[in-house]
This record gives structure tokens, C-alpha cells and sequence, in this order.
């Protein structure tokens, strides 16, 4: 590693909003936690889990913000350093949230773990390259709170409009289980590769006011 990038991982990790994530992974992980509380509750464990899944990658839709933005646009380790050094300091938390937040559902109703694992990647993944967009075509500082509602809106609207055929919230008894994790397959890796180009500086800029 660079000496500079390592000299960055400090005042980098000074300037993440952990409290927003932590906030956001405490209420998931309460999500996860109700799984336990009755035969109801565990009827609905994919559902729950999900939930908890949305509740931290909103979570994560602020771990660009920084309101130091303009002033170390200036500095000489480029942007997508910068954002690749977050993601790095943010993704042992996230795999930690996550084997915790599978463990405290019942091993009799969890759903397949490496299936819901990808739900989880693609959402996580979604949450930091919509900030990223949002860092890359505006002056935001802090892109978490649009990126949010979006997020949110996103969430709604797809359970109830996506078409059947392209089914990604599916039971995990759906003959379509299978298929639909197929497709977020996809959604993770269009994720990766657009957040991938938002993170680079661009050569002319194409500003949106928020």
C-alpha cells in the first residue's frame, strides 16, 4: 500500500458517519432479532431479514457524506482512492453485521444463506454506488439523505410493481427462488461496474443542483 493512501486511512476513518451506520445496523439487526419471538414471527424470518437488509444499506447510503468534501478535493490522492479507502474501512463491518445478523435468526427458518447473503451484497452495493453517482453529477456533500429515500421508494415500488416474470422478491418455496437470485446476480454485478465508473473523477463535470 502507498504511503500516502496509508497515511489517508486514519482521517478517512475519522470522517465516516459510523453513528449513521451504526444506528442503521442496530435497527436491522433488532429486525433479525424478532425472528425469535414467537411462531409468527418466524413465519415471517425472510421478510424480517430483508427488512433488515434494507434498514442497513440505508445505512450505508450515507458513508460518502462528507462535508469536507470541496476542501480535499484539492489533495493529491485521487477521488476514487478516497471512496475505495470507505468502502475498504466499511466492509469487515458489514460482513460482521451480517454472520450476526444471519445467527440471530432460527436455524429452522433461515433461508438459504449464500441466496439471501446475495440479496443482501446487491442491496449493499446499490446503497454506495447511488451515493456515488450522487457525488459524481452533483455538488452534494452529503449524498446519504436523497440516496435514502430513494432507496426506500426503490424498495417499495419494486414489491409493488416489479413484473412477475422478473420476480427478485420471491419465498423461498417459490419455484422461482432459484432464478430470481439469478437476477440479483446481475443487479450485483451492474452495481459493482456502474459504482466502479462513479467513482472516477470525470474529465467534464455535468452538475445537478440538490
Amino acid at each position: 500500500m502507498p504511503l500516502l493512501t496509508r497515511q489517508l486511512v486514519l482521517p478517512v476513518h475519522r470522517t465516516v458517519p459510523w453513528g449513521t451506520v451504526g444506528a442503521a445496523g442496530a435497527a436491522g439487526l433488532l429486525l433479525a432479532a424478532l425472528t425469535r419471538t414467537g411462531e409468527t414471527a418466524e413465519g415471517l424470518s425472510l421478510y424480517l431479514l430483508r427488512a433488515a437488509i434494507l434498514a442497513f444499506a440505508v445505512g450505508l447510503a450515507f458513508l460518502l457524506d462528507d462535508p469536507a468534501r470541496h476542501t480535499t478535493a484539492a489533495v493529491p490522492t485521487a477521488r476514487p482512492v478516497r471512496i475505495a479507502l470507505r468502502v475498504a474501512l466499511a466492509v469487515p463491518a458489514a460482513a460482521a453485521w451480517w454472520t450476526v445478523a444471519l445467527l440471530l435468526v432460527p436455524p429452522g427458518v433461515r433461508p438459504p444463506a449464500g441466496d439471501i447473503t446475495l440479496e443482501a451484497g446487491a442491496a449493499c452495493v446499490l446503497a454506495v454506488t447511488a451515493a456515488a453517482a450522487v457525488v459524481r453529477f452533483s455538488e452534494a456533500t452529503r449524498p446519504g439523505p436523497p440516496v435514502a429515500v430513494g432507496l426506500l421508494a426503490t424498495a417499495v415500488l419494486a414489491l409493488l410493481f416489479w413484473p412477475g416474470r422478473w420476480a427478485l422478491f420471491v419465498p423461498v418455496e417459490d419455484e422461482r427462488w432459484s432464478a430470481a437470485h439469478d437476477r440479483w446476480g446481475v443487479v450485483l454485478a451492474g452495481a459493482v461496474v456502474l459504482g466502479a465508473v462513479c467513482a472516477v473523477e470525470p474529465m467534464r463535470r455535468r452538475i445537478i443542483r440538490l
